[in-house]
């Protein structure tokens, strides 16, 4: 259950484990900071995904296993709200209504994303510590707190000799008629963390046999040495006529970075710039470590980019968020 700290003492903890030991000022820090204490008594918060469901937002989260930092069981998703988008407070861990979890859930799951679809949230997810046969899963709930699970669960993971089987880090979104399932996935080497795409009709029930693999290589190429052997992290907006995709390249805090790439038809991915769109901070700054996991988000007004990060190498984690301008050209951050 969630422990009764109020945003000051929150804030305070958070403050306080980040400039321990340094003297970086406090108004240097983004008006965004999110940090879950719940599961090991450190912020430790990944993976953010944000929607609008009913008169609030609602974001959902990885939290780590309870026994320790890294732990290989345990690790889980949980649910912050907010009226504003920069001031959060956690709510609960997803509950799901059947149990035990499927097995292929049990050593863990993390990394969601959430649609909002007929007044119904759909969480969709990825299983944890299973190495290359983790696997994306699925779950429907009205109340966007307590999940049925997918009867045909996991509903979906990567084939052909390009990948080594494993599907993780799923995003979802409907365009030209389908839903479109991007997941990150590795070589068969299990080297290079690379992402590839799958679709369904747009009448779908999200079941397993309604997904078709469309991809037979990456969607994307490592090109950049920013970019290190890994893209991963999808999240796509529809602007100007097309997708646009924010992604994670390098692996955490290597540092991960941020970039963008742009498609006309969901398939094929042109990268939109050679440098990273959200670099990782500074040193000495609160993200110095990585700016990484991105989800873009829109509020119907104004765009905002979620991402995690830290300063000590994954020892914790912390979410914040940074505004999105667009034009004809794309995105930028002023």
């Amino acid at each position: 259950m969630f422990r009764k700290l109020d945003s000051i003492v929150l804030s305070f903890i958070i403050i306080s484990f980040l400039f321990s030991g340094n003297t970086l000022a406090q108004n240097t820090l983004p008006r965004m900071m999110f940090g879950d204490t719940t599961r090991i008594g450190v912020p430790f918060t990944k993976d953010p995904h944000v929607i609008k469901f009913g008169n609030r937002y609602l974001m959902y989260y990885t939290i780590p296993a309870k026994k320790a930092i890294g732990g290989g069981s345990g690790w889980s998703i949980a649910i912050a709200e907010s009226k504003n988008l920069v001031d959060w407070k956690r709510i609960n861990d997803v509950n799901f209504t059947k149990a035990p979890l499927f097995a292929a859930e049990q050593n863990g799951i993390c990394a969601p994303c959430a649609l909002v679809i007929k007044g119904k949230v759909h969480l969709f997810y990825q299983t944890y510590g299973n190495g290359a046969k983790d696997a994306i899963c699925h779950a429907v709930s009205s109340d966007g707190l307590t999940f049925d699970q997918n009867p045909t669960n996991p509903i979906f993971r990567a084939s052909g000799s390009w990948n080594c089987g494993r599907a993780i880090d799923v995003e979802i979104t409907k365009f030209k008629g389908k839903y479109f399932l991007y997941f990150a996935t590795r070589d068969p080497k299990y080297q290079q963390q690379i992402m590839g795409v799958a679709t369904a009709p747009i009448n779908t029930n999200f079941n397993r046999e309604t997904w078709t693999q469309i991809s037979n290589e990456p969607i994307l190429k490592l090109e950049y040495p920013w970019e290190g052997n890994c893209t991963e992290g999808a999240s796509i907006i529809h602007r100007n006529g097309k997708l646009y995709m924010f992604y994670a390249a390098n692996y955490n805090n290597a540092p991960q970075q941020i970039g963008v790439a742009e498609s006309a038809d969901g398939i094929n991915w042109k990268k939109c710039f050679d440098k990273p769109f959200l670099a990782n901070g500074k040193k000495g700054t609160w993200n110095s470590s990585e700016s990484g996991h991105p989800h873009i988000f829109d509020n119907g007004k104004t765009s905002f980019l979620f991402y995690q990060g830290n300063n000590d190498n994954g020892k914790t984690w912390l979410l914040s968020n940074v505004e999105v301008f667009w034009s004809k050209n794309g995105p930028s951050l002023k």
